[in-house]
This record gives C-alpha cells, structure tokens and sequence, in this order.
C-alpha cells in the first residue's frame, strides 16, 4: 500500500512538473482581455493601450482594452476576479486600488486572493502645490501656518484618490489640520487652484509641471523618496521637513486569483520587456513617471505594505467612499 502510494505521489509530482512549462508554453492560448477599471483618456488607460498594443505585436492574439469605470476601480476589479483563472483576463490599477479595502467595507472580491499581482508597472512623484497668493514659500512655512490656519481648504480629486491619501498623509506626520475640499477628477480640482479657489493641491507630477515653469503655481515639495528629474531643485517633502514621508502614485498589473504560475511568469517577463522598450520607457519618462517592473513576489509584498499604510491613514482621518 505504502508503495502504490509513493509511486501515485511520483506519477502526481511528474505530472506537475510536465504541466508547469505546458502552461506556459500553450499560454496565451486565445484572446486577452485587459480591462481597465476607468473610463478612457486616463493615465491608466494611456499605459493599458500602450501595453495591448505591444502584447498583440508580441504573441500574436487579440489583446482587448475593456472600460469598466465606477466606484473608484472596484466595479472593473470586480469584474476580472470573478474572470476565469487563466491568465488571459488582466487588470491595470493605479495606487488607489490599495486604498479601497479600507474604505469599501463589502468590496465584492479579496484584492490579494481572488486577484494576482504580475508586476508593478510605473510610478511618479506628486508635487505639493500651491497657488501663489498662499504665504508659505516652503514645507516648514505651510506646517507653521497650517498650525494657526486649521480652517484652510485643501482640493483632491475625489475620495481615496492619490491626492487625498497623500494630504492626509501629510497631515497625520505634521499633526496640522485642513478641510478636505473632493471634486470629480484631476480637472477640476486643478481649474480651481489655479484660480485660488482652493490654496493647496497634492497634484500629479506630469499636470503640474507646466504651470509650476510658468510660475502660476508654487511647488514645496515631491512626495516621493527621490528628486523628480524634470524639476531637480523641488526637495522631497521628507527631506523639507517631513522625515520619513514617502508616497508615489503608482500603476500596477493584476490577473483573476488561481491563474496558473507559469503563465503569471510568463505574462510579467513579457510585461517588464515592453515597459522597457525605448520607446515606451521615454514616453513614460517625459510624463513623469518611471519603470519599475517588480516581479509578483515583489509587488505582492508592495501592495500588503501599501494596503497596511492606506488603511491606517483612512483610520486616522475618518475618510470614507462616500463621503
């Protein structure tokens, strides 16, 4: 008995081993879905069309960009967990997918169970700006008027947004107050800071840059580790006073939780060669943003210490999806 049971073990463990490059090797076996959990024109649907278009030239199947928008990513993240667990269905999220455990509190699906991080695609600074009538002219300036001025505005664009995450962020290591003004996207928010309807503003590094040169908007600090290459002289808002603050606005790529490993191998090898393209690397550079290209341990490992971070900072400052 002991011996048909070694031997099935071995015939089990052979079979294994065989189905792990036949999976890779037979993958994709059809067209590909990727779906993008916004509506069109965004930065995340900009890389997703980028990488369809490369993926297609590369293995030679369809490679379908799907829009599903609604409830801050979580309608289209939906929508791929539930997918078949093949590898075929894909997903791209910008940094506010780590935010949305903590602010939907019945999310249909378990972001790191019924969803498969690939690879960590991109990140870029936001820059803490200002509009240039406001009196701080640095980050310790704004901490002390921030300290007396608890009734100031603050703009995002929306709920859960990289924007919000990153103010209160702020916030909670300055011990400063500030009234939380959300508006629907980026747009808005920025046609009014450039009015002065709204003094301050953690917006994306790519929208700021044109008016930070023409001097219609004051920029403090970056909210990532390292300088922004476009604008070398902006301290990080850590090295301005903040020690240890740290946020980048990150993309990422996910497939339907059980997908075959070979095939999640195979798909982020693919995913990191064409990021790394020439073309597509300067693309991604001249708006701001850098190639990571983690492997799926890596970027499993971000996204719990990502989710782990948003989730105190949600705790902290009370905010939710609604809002």
């Amino acid at each position: 008995m002991h011996n048909k049971s070694s031997f099935a073990c071995r015939i089990a463990l052979a079979a294994k081993c065989i189905a792990g490059p036949a999976a890779a090797q037979n993958y994709p076996s059809g067209p590909m879905r990727l779906v993008v959990p916004f509506p069109p024109g965004g930065g995340t649907d900009i890389l997703a069309r980028a990488i369809a278009q490369k993926l297609n030239e590369a293995w030679g199947v369809p490679v379908v960009v799907d829009n599903r928008g609604g409830a801050n990513g979580t309608i289209g993240a939906a929508l791929v967990a539930k997918a078949a667990p093949d590898g075929h269905t894909m997903l791209i999220v910008p940094s506010g997918f780590a935010v949305n455990p903590s602010i939907y509190k019945n999310l249909p699906f378990d972001s790191l169970k019924d969803l498969a991080p690939v690879t960590e695609l991109a990140a870029s600074p936001l820059i803490l700006t200002l509009h240039p009538s406001f009196p701080p002219k640095s980050v310790k300036e704004l901490i002390a008027f921030l300290k007396t001025h608890p009734e100031t505005n603050y703009g995002s664009s929306g709920n859960g947004s990289p924007p919000h995450i990153a103010t209160e962020l702020f916030k909670l290591m300055t011990g400063t107050k500030m009234t939380h003004i959300p508006y629907k996207g980026a747009g808005p928010a920025t046609v009014d800071l450039i009015a002065g309807q709204i003094p301050i503003y953690f917006m994306n590094a790519l929208s700021a840059a044109p008016y930070i040169k023409s001097g219609r908007l004051r920029a403090l600090g970056v909210t990532t580790d390292k300088r922004f290459a476009a604008f070398p002289d902006i301290p990080t808002i850590a090295e301005a006073g903040v020690a240890g603050y740290s946020m980048s606005n990150w993309y990422g790529m996910l497939v339907t939780g059980g997908s075959p490993r070979p095939a999640v191998n195979k798909l982020q090898a693919e995913v990191v060669r064409i990021l790394n393209l020439k073309e597509l690397k300067e693309r991604l550079s001249s708006e701001g943003a850098e190639v990571v290209g983690s492997t799926p341990e890596q970027f499993t490992a971000f996204l719990k210490d990502e989710m782990a971070k948003n989730a105190k900072i949600v705790k902290a400052s009370g905010m939710t999806a609604t809002n």
